[in-house]
Formats: structure tokens, sequence, C-alpha cells
């Protein structure tokens, strides 16, 4: 089964590089990136390094937590830090400096997987929710390298196929991987697909370990005040095709009524800005851009967001988060960042990416969904038109969040005997 997998996986590789080029030639931010996926990277300073997997942004804010507490108990570890996505990297470059390295997670082919742990040699690999690569964990095992799932999880329908890509490394699953599940559910789930059923404890989720600097927030408050304090202002953060367009009509429907408010208007992949320029002129709406260097004037609508890695500060600068992704069918994007600041929050109904977060704050009263860009107006208007109402609203998700931490903590306590017993 492993070898038709791997068979499978070098029949494909000449199309994922053809696509890797292709994006290249039009977003810069793929650029220089095939190198790494194929194993090419620096050797970390010194060797024995913890090699962390997290896939894209959101996953690499939770690894904030994780890499600060090992620093703190370790200062002299070096660390590997891969992601996916040019976002995640992106974020990542902008959290962590001295002692953590950032690259491409390699594909998953046995040359590109074997040069890439010749240069890093992990003592430790750190894979974050449940990132399945079976060449990657098949070499792990035959090196002796423990690995360990953190913040795992695995949906109920997704055991049966998990349960079929098992048998592509069942001696690692069996003995060699540790896992840290979000839920006692998963804990179970994961035992059914053949992990060691003494090797799988239950750590919760790191994503509410989530810390946003006291210098982000008190930048947002900063700006808040420079555009005016009594302005009424919503974000509309890590919008998709299509969110747009629903954002600025439901906007239309917010200053009806509150003529001087302001929307944040925060696109999740840069290779968009120039579309949603367009959009705003086409609409005739006046704007600002951040990258222009401008604060928005009072008559301006929206402050577009046309830069990176600024997303929790504009957060910490609104009255209202609608967490985009979720009115078009991608899944929906965190909504912990806006959560941890007290905002009251809306998303629209495709939050599959974290719908127990997304269930735990609506049952809360912290999170309301919305259908439609009627909807998502009219919600709007009803949290400006109460702010004791809001502010409440956003109390209650800051108080899920706190009762939820605690998992860092205990991913830790999983790491330092492994880190003990390799040195």
């Amino acid at each position: 089964m492993r070898l038709l997998y791997v068979l499978l996986i070098y029949l494909v590789a000449p199309l994922v590089l053809a696509h890797e080029a292709w994006k290249s030639l039009f977003n810069p931010e793929y650029r220089g990136r095939l190198g790494q996926r194929l194993g090419f990277v620096q050797r970390p300073g010194r060797p024995g390094s913890v090699w962390i997997h997290a896939v894209s942004v959101g996953e690499v804010q939770a690894a904030a937590g994780l890499i600060a507490e090992l620093h703190r108990r370790h200062p002299a570890l070096s660390i590997v830090l891969t992601t996916v996505t040019p976002t995640g990297a992106q974020r990542a470059k902008s959290l962590f400096r001295d002692g953590v390295q950032i690259s491409y997670l390699p594909y998953d082919l046995p040359g590109s997987v074997g040069r890439f742990l010749d240069r890093i040699e992990p003592q430790i690999v750190i894979i974050l929710e449940t990132e399945i690569w079976p060449t990657l964990y098949h070499e792990l095992g035959q090196r002796q390298i423990p690995l360990l799932l953190g913040s795992a999880r695995v949906s109920t329908r997704s055991v049966d196929r998990y349960r079929r890509m098992a048998s592509l490394f069942r001696d690692t699953l069996s003995h060699g991987i540790l896992i840290g599940a979000q839920t006692p559910a998963d804990a179970e789930r994961f035992r059914a697909i053949g992990a060691a059923p003494g090797r799988v404890q239950v750590t919760g989720n790191i994503k509410y370990d989530l810390a946003i600097p006291a210098v982000t927030v008190e930048a947002g408050s900063a700006l808040r005040q420079q555009w005016g304090a009594g302005r009424p202002v919503w974000i509309a953060g890590s919008t998709h095709e299509g969110e747009e367009e629903a954002s600025l009509a439901a906007h239309a429907a917010v200053r009806a009524r509150h003529p001087d408010a302001l929307l944040l208007l925060v696109p999740r992949h840069p290779q968009r800005f120039d579309s949603v320029r367009a959009l705003l002129r086409k609409r005739g709406v006046p704007y600002a851009q951040r990258s222009s260097g401008t604060l928005p004037a009072q008559g301006d609508h929206v402050f577009l967001v046309d830069t990176l890695g600024e997303l929790q500060m504009f957060y910490a600068a609104a009255d209202v988060a609608f967490v985009a992704g979720s009115l078009v069918p991608i899944g929906g994007h965190s909504l912990l960042e806006p959560a941890v600041l007290g905002l009251p929050m809306l998303s629209g109904p495709h939050t599959h990416n974290s719908q127990d977060i997304a269930d735990m704050f609506e049952h809360a009263g912290a999170l309301r969904i919305v259908r439609s860009q009627e909807e998502l107006g009219y919600r709007l208007l009803e949290w400006f038109g109460d702010p004791q109402r809001a502010h409440a609203a956003g109390a209650r998700g800051r108080e899920a969040v706190a009762a939820n931490r605690g998992a860092v903590d205990r991913l830790v306590a999983m790491v330092e005997p492994l880190l003990s017993s390799s040195a």
C-alpha cells in the first residue's frame, strides 16, 4: 500500500511542480518556495532542533504560545517552524525572530522528506492539528524520531478515511506517535484508527491560549482615537471574493442610520488587493488605504487594509467583527482573535473549519450567524443600536476563551520527557 502511495505521489509531482511555478509568475509570495518544498533548506544554528509544523495562519498563530513556552524553559532550543501557505509564512515572519527558523513543509516525496530531515536533524517533530503525511510519518518512524500530534482532532466523517490512510504507517501510528487530542471524542477516534491507547492524551485546543500582545492592542486603540472615538467602526476580517460586495452592501445599510460609520475591509489574500480597490472605485465608495500611510478621513466610508500581518491590530480598533470566509464556502477564519479582544462577532454559516469553536461562541451569545448581506447589515445595526448589549456579548466571548485555556501547558508536559530522552 505504501509503495502504491509513493508511486502515485511521484506521478502527480510534475503537475504540482508546474502549478507551483505557474503561481509564482503571478504571485511573488510563491517565489523561492520550490527549493524548500524539495527539502533544500538551511541547517539550523545548532543540532537537535524541535520541528513544529503549522499548516497556515491560524495554526501559526496558535504555535506562538507553544514556542514561547518552549523557549522560556529551554532558551537555547533551536526551533524550525514549517507552514504550507504564503500567508502562514508571512505571519510566522512577523511573529518570530531569533531562535525560530521558518521554512515551507517539504513535499511528501521520499527524496524531499529525506533531504529535509538530513538538514534540520530534529530530535522531536510536533505537528499541530491533524496533518497526515504518510511518507514523512514513515521516515520519522524509520529514524526513530518522536512525533507528537498536538491539538489534534478527527471529525466523525473523517474516521474511515484516516483509518485507510493509517495502513500506510501502521507501525508508526501504534508505537511511535504521541497524540494530544483536543477533546475526549477526538482521543477516542484516534484510538479507533489504530493509535496506541496509552499514547493518546486529551490536552485541549492550543488556539484558546492565544495571547495578543499589549503593544498590538495599544496600537489599535491609538488608531481608533485618531479616527474618532465616537465613530462606529466595524471590521470585515479575511474576506474572500463575494464577501467584499456583501460587506459594502451591509455597510450602506449601516451608514443610512450612522452616517459616520467606518468599515475596515481586510481581504484575506494580497493578490486580491487590486481587485478590491477596483471594486471600491466601481462602486464610487470613498476610501483610504493602509498602504498609502494615510488615515481615513471623516468622509471616507471604508479603510482598505492592503497590508499583511496587521489583522489583530485592526480588530483592536473596531467595535464589531465580521469574521469572513464564512458567507462563502471557505469554512470560516479564526473567531478567537476578536473574541480575546472582547468584540461581539458575526459570521456566515460556513464555519466548518472550526465548527466546535463557532458553536461554543454562538451558544454563549458572543456570535451571531448571518446568511445574507441583508442579515449582516441588520445584525450590525442591532449591535450599534445597543452598545451595552454588544459589550456584554463581547465579554461572554472573552470569558469563553478564558475557560478553555491551558492546552499549551498540557502539550509542553508531553514534550518535556521527549526532550529529556533525546538529550
